[in-house]
């Protein structure tokens, strides 16, 4: 203020004309000082929730989400929400319009034709129109769910088969993974670490060849190639993320590192854990939707900025509908002595 009142006294003294044009730039100044630009510095949601979606549960043909989705993202400053599947589409739109992203878990059911599927195809659909519409809504898809993005971009099942069902490996980084929107916070150390080292879980008996990728059109128009993996024989995408929205995939487990323990090709060292929780910052800060470094592209369909860098303000419509659909609801079951996960949520 001090500086302010000095400056005002500069532009009343000397000539009139002087004191007009210094008067005027200040009240522009004080003008701009008051604008709000959304794509330079907007509010942040600081109480993201994300949305897990169920998969069926074969043996009593209820659903279930594997605890570790919702430790994953927890850890990262979220909360969650069960998305479960055989509801309607009007409550997935509703659900949608309340939640701030989404991810599509590891698992095994049919990525064609399942509650799962019909489920993760709506809420895709309906992701891809928000963000072409400026309404940032982030979509994560692990293991089964990049795979699932596979088929709903493509439109086709282009699967193949590889012996990768119990690996910890290293990934084999692109060049695109060094100006991703993914990577561009790890650590170099991490980075290096997780070039060099066994750090993430593999455990899918099916895989998208890096030919089928370059092969098909929709793929690699819409998906930039961050890592690739071989199982010996076949090479294929283990991480991707789209050029223009914020859909992600990873074909291995971020999760397992830190929250899994039924399994002893899982990594537990200090690199493998900052693994996990530097990929679930990453998607809670896309959920949260603060300034991404890709906040100075424009908006490819409008002029506005790119969505990246947008919010996602999608709120339940009261506390109660709120607190009602919450994970805290539910409890987990401790599953480990007979499954891969150690703890479970059954709907």
């Amino acid at each position: 203020m001090r500086k302010f009142n000095a400056s005002m006294r500069m532009a009343t003294s000397g000539s009139p004309a002087l004191r007009f044009v210094t008067g005027k730039v200040l009240f522009l100044l004080v003008i701009w000082s008051n604008l709000h630009f959304p794509c330079w510095a907007a509010d942040r949601n600081d109480r993201p929730i994300i949305g897990v979606l169920s998969q069926e549960l074969v043996s009593n043909g209820s659903s279930y989400i594997a605890a570790s989705y919702v430790k994953f993202l927890e850890s990262a400053g979220a909360r969650v929400v069960p998305v479960l599947i055989n509801q309607t589409p009007e409550d997935y739109k509703k659900l949608f319009l309340s939640i701030n992203g989404i991810l599509f878990p590891g698992g095994g059911v049919n990525i064609t034709s399942s509650g799962y599927e019909r489920a993760a195809e709506i809420f895709y659909q309906l992701a891809l129109t928000a963000n072409k519409n400026g309404d940032f809504f982030p979509v994560w898809g692990t293991c089964l769910g990049f795979e699932e993005l596979t088929f709903l971009t493509s439109g086709k099942m282009l699967l193949s088969h590889t012996n990768t069902s119990a690996a910890a490996l290293p990934l084999n980084f692109t060049e695109d993974a060094k100006r991703s929107r993914m990577f561009s916070a790890f650590p170099a150390e991490l980075m290096a670490a997780l070039a060099s080292e066994p750090l993430t879980v593999n455990a899918h008996q099916f895989s998208l060849a890096t030919t089928t990728f370059y092969a098909d059109e929709s793929l690699k128009n819409f998906y930039r190639v961050l890592s690739t993996n071989t199982d010996g024989t076949t090479e294929f995408v283990s991480t991707f993320e789209a050029y223009r929205y914020p859909v992600y995939g990873t074909q291995w487990h971020p999760e397992k590192n830190a929250f899994e323990w039924t399994r002893s090709f899982i990594p537990h060292s200090p690199s493998a854990v900052k693994t996990t929780f530097y990929m679930a910052e990453f998607f809670v800060s896309e959920g949260e939707a603060d300034e991404l470094q890709t906040s100075s592209r424009w908006n490819w369909n409008s002029g506005s900025c790119f969505p990246a860098a947008r919010k996602s303000f999608h709120r339940f419509e009261s506390k109660e509908e709120e607190d009602k659909a919450l994970i805290y609801n539910y409890n987990p079951v401790y599953t480990g002595a007979k499954s891969a996960f150690e703890q479970m949520y059954v709907f």
